[in-house]
């Protein structure tokens, strides 16, 4: 057995962390967002698509997306994607081009929504914990494999609570920016 290589594990928590900042650009802060859209599907042609397939997504406006849809059929699909998605928006059709008012969020609706990145976060944190987990795990084989010596195990054993000490630390303040986001009346 080879020596054990840290920056694949680096890389998996890096991995984590970007997946958090996807996560919460789906999240509705009461400001338009073109990603806020991004993960809804389409049943277009037969088949379940994404909504980036059939449509460009702009934002116009602060309170405003605007839909363009490619194919003239698929504007109902489209707009009934958008209102069953559960993001509590209404579009407007008008013509090929749905346009979708973003409105102020409630209190309640703003707690619920910091509630829910909470979550998001800590799922992160945990599958950073995970990939910890399997490198110490990939570490103690190799040392028990006599790749690398006791010495070499426990320094970078300390290089892996580093890495992951720093995703969750960028975690936490990227929770902290949404959270704060959010919470802006």
């Amino acid at each position: 057995m080879s020596k054990p290589d840290l920056n694949k594990y680096k890389d998996r928590m890096d991995k984590s962390v970007t997946s958090l900042k996807d996560d919460f650009g789906g999240l509705r802060t009461g400001r338009a967002s073109a990603g806020l859209l991004e993960g809804i599907t389409v049943d277009a042609y037969g088949s379940a698509m994404s909504i980036l397939s059939c449509a460009a997504i702009s934002v116009p406006e602060p309170r405003m997306i605007s839909v363009n849809v490619w194919d003239k059929g698929l504007v109902v699909s489209v707009e009934k994607a958008i209102r069953n998605a559960g993001l509590g928006l209404n579009p407007v059709t008008d013509g090929q081009t749905l346009r979708v008012p973003i409105p102020p969020l409630t209190e309640e609706r703003r707690k619920e929504l910091a509630k829910i990145a909470g979550k998001y976060a800590e799922e992160k944190r945990v599958a950073v914990r995970n990939v910890r987990r399997d490198a110490n795990d990939e570490l103690k084989k190799a040392e028990k494999d006599s790749a690398i010596s006791e010495d070499e195990q426990k320094k970078m054993t300390t290089e892996v609570q580093k890495f992951t000490d720093e995703a969750i630390k960028r975690i936490d303040e990227m929770l902290k920016v949404k959270e704060a986001e959010i919470m802006q009346v």
